[in-house]
């Protein structure tokens, strides 16, 4: 049996077309909106609506870690438009018709943190399955997903703004990943909660793991634990107890699957 798995695909539908070539199935960890594109400052969501200069400046802002100022500018760039929200949705939407078209059959996804989870169920088709807290048998194996990231503890997901990525309490997290039984293949968009496996090199920072997981990892031993989201991460696999932890890399950038054997 052999499995492509891919997270943090950002809007590369090409790539994405010839991911499950070779491949029994694909996994898809989540992340298939290109909202802002740091390598192409006239792509992306930010980039298409507003144009190359301004993500420039918002760019920099996030390079330079003045992360109050780039929240405060991106509000600002929204706040321009009359119906910020519609005009995201639209964007997203398009996107979303050129990704889930692109996907190989079977495909097996579950939504990252820059997704919106609730339109999915507009563009999967036959033989594409979205899963989120729920394990689906791929190759005689349990497959277990958990989609999304999340917040800091205390801290509640925000309602209003232009964009609202999909971040989880960590209660609601947990509640998802306590879903997740008997798993073999244990598969998030967010790493567990290892050090390691948290930390950006480019950001210089950690991004929030989910202790969740890793108490699932600990508990039931999986074969391996799959995920994305940390673009470059410190330690891209290890192992933790029995359990191969993997990133699965930055498909946008990287256009090769991460292959799955057995």
């Amino acid at each position: 049996m052999r499995v492509h798995v891919v997270s943090d695909v950002h809007g590369n539908a090409e790539a994405l077309a010839r991911a499950g070539d070779g491949a029994d199935a694909l996994v898809v960890l989540g992340d298939l909106i290109d909202f802002v594109d740091y390598h192409d400052h006239s792509a992306g969501i930010l980039g298409t609506v507003f144009g190359a200069d301004k993500v420039s400046v918002f760019a920099r802002l996030r390079r330079d870690r003045l992360h109050g100022a780039a929240g405060a500018y991106a509000r600002e760039l929204w706040a321009s438009l009359p119906d910020a929200a519609a005009v995201v949705e639209d964007a997203v939407r398009g996107q979303y018709a050129k990704l889930f078209a692109a996907m190989a059959a079977p495909t097996y996804a579950t939504p990252g943190n820059v997704d919106m989870p609730a339109l999915w169920p507009e563009f999967a088709r036959d033989g594409v399955r979205v899963l989120d807290g729920e394990v689906a048998e791929i190759g005689g194996l349990r497959f277990g997903f958990v989609g999304g990231a999340v917040l800091p503890a205390g801290v509640e997901p925000r309602r209003n703004g232009a964009f609202r990525p999909y971040l989880r309490t960590q209660d609601d997290y947990a509640a998802s990943t306590a879903a997740l039984t008997g798993v073999d293949v244990l598969c998030s968009h967010i790493p567990p909660d290892v050090p390691e496996l948290t930390y950006d090199v480019m950001a210089r920072r950690a991004e929030l793991g989910s202790a969740a997981l890793l108490g699932v990892i600990r508990a039931q031993a999986p074969r391996w634990a799959l995920f994305g989201h940390v673009h470059q991460p410190l330690a891209a696999r290890m192992r933790v107890g029995r359990t191969e932890c993997a990133n699965v890399g930055h498909f946008q950038r990287t256009r090769w699957p991460y292959v799955l054997r057995w």
